[in-house]
């Protein structure tokens, strides 16, 4: 993920005022916050085609696997790096994926395309970036997003979909945005339709230590109630952010009902059209999502609020290894990840 600013999680954690609210069409008493799940006893049994069914196909002994084999250094044109993109390639390509590199001219994207039964023509995106700063193993950032990438992709090419389904791995997001920045603007060139792009960024952090979530100065003031539900909750960084854009509704819809029902703590951020453009969403577009927004497709990011609650983002206070996450945490999210995939690659 790239570099943070403070305004990021303020808006994260909530809506916002209640004009913001309304014009995201959400209705100014809404709720909109930390979500604690239901006890609704054991999910179906992996080997079913619904999707929660298929939630519980997710291993999380393979997502420990891969993650652990990608938290090394890896800076774009490193030996690591181009070790991850192999990894990219060849996993997709054995799971029944037409792959391509995409070539861009500074960087290397991994793009793997399973078509769509009946709408092929609609594509759903579930991608992470796999590059890295220099000198730092990246295991939340990002790691866990890779893996987690790979990971939904063998658990949803285990079945066919109506729509398209299209798993990333994007170079050079520590750069700039660059390789989702060149995957969605190539797309919008060839008119392609994209439905929902799930952008996994920093998933595997997670502290239930009183003070461990950070918030910005004035968020009491500028959004009372969000900062009333993370004080209830002893301001513990417990839960996973998702931020989406309105074209994104439904995606986020879906992973909120599906976090629910799993047990995973879910903060929804359904950002306005009038901010998406405004100086104030800048820090909104700090991952590859964004790109999708420049390119006019819906794009939303899975997160675990990166620096506003762990100290080791880009190795600052000590190293980004995998020793420090929570991978039951991480597993979740690939599993309400995979839910809410297959649940738009099957929407009428």
């Amino acid at each position: 993920m790239r570099a943070p600013c403070v305004v990021w999680l303020v808006l994260v954690v909530s809506c916002g005022s209640d004009a913001m609210r309304e014009d995201a069409g959400i209705d100014a008493g809404t709720d909109a916050g930390r979500d604690g799940g239901r006890d609704a006893g054991p999910l179906p049994a992996c080997g079913q085609d619904e999707p929660l069914a298929l939630a519980s196909c997710v291993d999380r002994s393979r997502y420990e696997r891969d993650l652990v084999a990608i938290a090394h250094p890896r800076e774009p044109a490193s030996d690591h790096w181009q070790a991850v993109q192999d990894l990219c390639a060849t996993r997709l390509e054995s799971l029944g994926f037409e792959v391509e590199r995409h070539d861009y001219g500074t960087g290397v994207n991994v793009i793997g395309t399973r078509v769509g039964t009946t709408t092929p023509e609609r594509r759903v995106i579930v991608g992470a970036h796999y590059d890295h700063v220099a000198g730092c193993d990246g295991a939340d950032d990002n790691a866990s997003g890779v893996a987690g990438a790979l990971e939904i992709a063998r658990v949803l090419a285990s079945r066919s979909f109506a729509r398209t389904l299209v798993v990333a791995c994007w170079d050079e997001e520590e750069r700039g945005l660059i390789g989702s920045t060149a995957h969605a603007a190539r797309a919008r060139d060839a008119g392609e339709t994209i439905d929902a792009a799930f952008v996994l960024e920093m998933i595997g952090y997670t502290s239930d230590a009183p003070g461990s979530q950070r918030l910005a100065t004035g968020i009491d003031v500028l959004f009372p109630q969000a900062a009333r539900e993370i004080e209830a909750n002893e301001s513990r960084g417990d839960f996973i952010a998702a931020i989406g854009d309105p074209a994104s509704r439904a995606a986020i819809d879906a992973l909120e009902a599906h976090a629910d029902r799993i047990g995973l703590p879910f903060v929804r951020l359904d950002v306005p059209a009038s901010v998406l453009a405004s100086p104030v969403a800048s820090d909104l577009r700090r991952s590859d999502h964004a790109s999708f927004w420049a390119s006019a497709y819906p794009g939303l990011m899975l997160s675990d609020t990166a620096n506003f609650r762990y100290d080791s983002y880009h190795c600052g206070a000590g190293p980004d290894v995998p020793a420090n996450l929570d991978l039951d945490f991480a597993t979740r999210v690939v599993r309400v990840t995979v839910a809410a995939a297959a649940q738009i690659l099957d929407a009428p």
